[in-house]
């Protein structure tokens, strides 16, 4: 019999997580030779989430409850889940039924063929709003570059991943873990499988614009050094262009004695070489910024309670 551990990060989740582990439950006891566990997160709620676990938690010894002492983000808690799990095939998925927990069994069928990770998939079908959407759209480019993720790989929260990926994803212990990075520096052995989108029943996505950009700057900060490439190669070729306008100058004044006038050239390209060395010392003083913050061994999350096997730890 294999293990399959199920990671759920919880946030204003107080009226689906319960129809959410209900619904693993049957569609597990509908796989056979699968035995599993839950470990639900509350990446600190400030709604009932937590109660409404910790009940499922006392009554299953199955389900593992954890409540996290602040808001550390969703890949945080997906983190923080994986170091509570102890099986041979790790899932994730979400909290809110959009990802449809009944069909896990397309994501270990393809783990039992061999695949490392399996993604879910929603082709066209995706029930997120425009803004989602098109931040999904925007990640998935951003990995694309930065990150070296195959264009025709679809990303989601919703994956299955052997153990040994889990072990290596759990070798980051710094503050700034970016789920999708951690997986594709660990393997290239992944796949899709195709699986429906469901509508959220209530409420909205917790991801707003800032989030979605700190996700993104966790993304191309952590895991890559092709922003700091990007921003050397712009550096060099505004240099270039600079270099080559001052001999066209210089030819100019020679050939027909006139040098360009123009107060306005002259403020454009000072500003233009301004914004792009203040952009630069920006991006290196963000990854200043991260290395300090690692040094000082800020934490990745921090428990306050734990429920498992029915008890308080």
């Amino acid at each position: 019999m294999k293990l399959v551990s199920f990671v759920i990060p919880c946030y204003r989740s107080e009226n689906t997580i319960s129809s959410v582990a209900e619904e693993i439950r049957s569609a597990m006891e509908a796989l056979p030779g699968f035995e599993y566990e839950m470990i639900l997160v509350n990446d600190c709620s400030p709604d009932s989430t937590f109660s409404v676990i910790e009940g499922l938690a006392r009554a299953d010894h199955r389900i593992t409850a954890v409540d996290l002492a602040k808001n550390f983000g969703q890949h945080a808690a997906i983190m923080a889940g994986l170091r509570r799990c102890s099986g041979d095939y790790v899932v994730c998925l979400d909290d809110d039924g959009q990802t449809p927990a009944n069909e896990v069994g397309k994501l270990l069928s393809k783990l039992e063929e061999g695949y490392d990770v399996v993604y879910a998939s929603y082709g066209h079908h995706k029930q997120h709003s425009f803004f989602r959407n098109f931040g999904s759209w925007l990640n998935g480019k951003m990995t694309e570059v930065m990150l070296g993720k195959p264009r025709e790989l679809s990303l989601t929260s919703y994956f299955a991943a052997r153990r040994f990926i889990v072990d290596e994803m759990l070798r980051y212990e710094h503050c700034f873990p970016y789920v999708m990075g951690l997986v594709l520096r660990s393997t290239k052995n992944i796949c899709n499988v195709p699986v429906n989108h469901r509508q959220r029943q209530e409420g909205r996505s917790g991801y707003n614009l800032g989030k979605l950009l700190n996700l993104w700057m966790n993304g191309f900060t952590s895991f890559s050094i092709k922003p700091l490439r990007l921003a050397t190669y712009a550096g060099s070729l505004t240099a270039l262009a600079g270099f080559i306008y001052a001999v066209i100058i210089i030819i100019r004044y020679f050939t027909i004695h006139m040098a360009p006038l123009g107060w306005s050239s002259t403020t454009a390209l000072l500003l233009i070489l301004g914004g792009i060395i203040l952009l630069v010392m920006g991006l290196v003083g963000e990854y200043v910024g991260r290395i300090f913050m690692c040094v000082n061994a800020s934490p990745q999350y921090v428990e306050r309670k734990v429920i498992s096997k029915g008890q308080e730890e």
